[in-house]
């Protein structure tokens, strides 16, 4: 891939390697990886078990250091043969989105203090704080929850809270791995429904690790990994409207 800037608030990864352990024992878990993923949009990340795709999102997510690359989010380049941040607390906190296939919701704070807890984190006043969870309850309709304890949840509005959550602190970046796992057919689409109109809102890029096939053929474009290296095909894009 040619070396190029994305547009503010992309993924541009090129050449990235990770190797675990030294000398014979060395494993070359990514070998050349090479993304771009452009504001407002939502690609898929597939591959067989052991291909690599946790390790690519744990070192997208500065999670883990790579061995060797460039990783650059929004036009601020992160990683360059050594990370570039020297805050990598902040940088996850700041402008990155998880969403899990667990939602990992603190069970002692209700759904507003679950999704106002990042900006109050980062230093949003927390009237602010919970006026921001209450516009994304609303946009993703779980409003009406807003003072439930996780407990009292069903899957899928346990996942929509996590998908608020992770968009609490407006990043450029949203790292979803295996986010409809455990939905049925209805409530997988509606996760990507609403995760494809969060991104054009916000013209967040998002990457979407799954094996769920029910959700493969609304994805307009595919990275599969394949050695150790990404190979990319376009997808069928189906409607969610």
């Amino acid at each position: 891939m040619t070396a190029s800037t994305p547009p503010t608030g992309g993924i541009l990864i090129e050449g990235l390697r990770k190797v675990y352990g030294q000398g014979d024992t060395a494993v070359e878990a990514l070998k050349n990886i090479n993304m771009q993923v452009a504001p407002g949009e939502v690609v898929g990340l597939v591959g067989p078990s052991g291909s690599g795709k946790s390790t690519l999102l744990k070192c997208l997510g500065a999670i883990i250091e790579p061995t060797a690359g460039r990783m650059t989010l929004g036009n601020e380049v992160i990683y360059d043969n050594g990370w570039r941040v020297k805050d990598l607390r902040a940088l996850r906190r700041d402008r990155i989105g998880f969403v899990f296939q667990a939602p990992y919701l603190i069970p002692f704070l209700d759904v507003t203090d679950n999704v106002a807890l990042l900006p109050m984190l980062a230093g949003v006043p927390n009237a602010a704080a919970r006026a921001r969870a209450l516009e994304l309850l609303t946009a993703l309709d779980v409003q009406h929850r807003a003072k439930a304890q996780p407990n009292q949840l069903s899957g899928g509005e346990q996942q929509r809270v996590s998908i608020a959550r992770a968009l609490a602190n407006k990043p450029p970046v949203i790292l979803a791995d295996e986010p409809t796992a455990p939905l049925d057919s209805e409530r997988a689409l509606g996760v990507m429904r609403l995760l494809n109109q969060l991104a054009r809102q916000a013209q967040t890029a998002v990457i979407v690790v799954t094996h769920d096939e029910k959700i493969i053929p609304t994805f307009k474009r595919i990275y599969h990994i394949r050695d150790g290296q990404t190979v990319e095909e376009a997808g069928e894009g189906r409607a969610l409207d």
